[in-house]
């Protein structure tokens, strides 16, 4: 049993309470935004609101999901985080096996190693980058938000690395049992790498969903914008349709419903489908995040 002493005693208690009141101060503004969007138009102009909601309604999420503009942006994010997972995660696989093998089983390893390492450090910059992405006709289009970043090297780092912290024995028998690279690789590496491809898969979603710069400059029309763009623009630009309604349901729904309430519950809706996927990905993420980036 190790004995504490009680200045560790102190630090011990005092490192608790630092670390909870950082998560406080971090869970703080998603609960105000929440309280927000549940509350009453009048009290949240009055700043009434803090952590519980004043007046509560539903009108400002019944008008979110009733916004054919935020519909659609919320479908155009959807479609791209699953067509830039499934590009991301597969590039980076195939990317990431062949680098983690030793020199003598891949000739000029270093030199492919180094050009993906590179581009870490160096850009091109955003003008030859929106011109690239405009002469191949990708313009207005959602392979435009996921083909110029369709191998991420970062997550290729982490990955070739947890690659190479696997016994290498493991490969070696299965060769000799005649099993081949493409056997190896999805029966053999991909199974015990599930915390490492756990861990990729949470930050791609979250990348892919959370981007809106480049859907904001790739995109001619706001009706291509995804989730996260259209609400960069309403975050700027008030919102006008709430004053262009005319019929009387609306009307009556607009005394509940105001900008400001609006606003926190197209937010809420649109970090809900994160805040649902990390606690079935968080059991695996620091074991994947350590391991693939300190071994090496």
């Amino acid at each position: 049993m190790h004995h504490r002493t009680f200045g560790g005693k102190v630090f011990e208690g005092v490192n608790h309470l630092f670390l909870a009141a950082c998560a406080l101060l971090c869970i703080f503004p998603i609960i105000h935004v929440l309280a927000v969007s549940f509350s009453g138009s009048t009290a949240a102009a009055a700043g009434q609101v803090t952590l519980w909601p004043v007046e509560f309604n539903l009108s400002s999420y019944k008008y979110a999901l009733n916004n054919p503009q935020f519909l659609t942006s919320f479908l155009m994010s959807l479609e791209r985080v699953a067509l830039g997972l499934s590009v991301n995660m597969l590039l980076t696989i195939f990317a990431a096996y062949p680098l983690s093998k030793e020199r003598s089983d891949l000739y000029g390893r270093n030199a492919y190693s180094w050009y993906l390492f590179i581009t870490i450090i160096f850009s091109g910059g955003l003008i030859p980058w929106y011109m690239t992405v405009k002469q191949l006709g990708l313009m207005d289009s959602v392979w435009a938000l996921i083909l110029p970043g369709a191998v991420p090297v970062f997550n290729v780092i982490i990955l070739l690395n947890f690659f190479r912290q696997l016994p290498k024995e493991i490969g070696e028998s299965a060769f000799i049992d005649g099993a081949g690279h493409w056997t190896i690789l999805s029966r053999i590496y991909l199974p015990l790498s599930k915390p490492a491809l756990a861990t990729l898969v949470l930050f791609t979603c979250v990348g892919h969903w959370n981007a809106w710069f480049d859907g904001l400059i790739l995109m001619s029309s706001p009706h291509h914008y995804p989730l996260q763009t259209y609400l960069q623009t309403i975050m700027i630009n008030r919102d006008m349709s709430l004053f262009t309604t005319a019929s009387q349901e609306e009307l009556k729904m607009l005394s509940e419903v105001s900008d400001r309430t609006l606003k926190s519950a197209q937010i809420f809706i649109a970090a809900a489908p994160i805040l649902a996927v990390y606690p079935f990905l968080q059991k695996y993420f620091m074991k994947g995040i350590v391991v693939g980036s300190v071994k090496g």
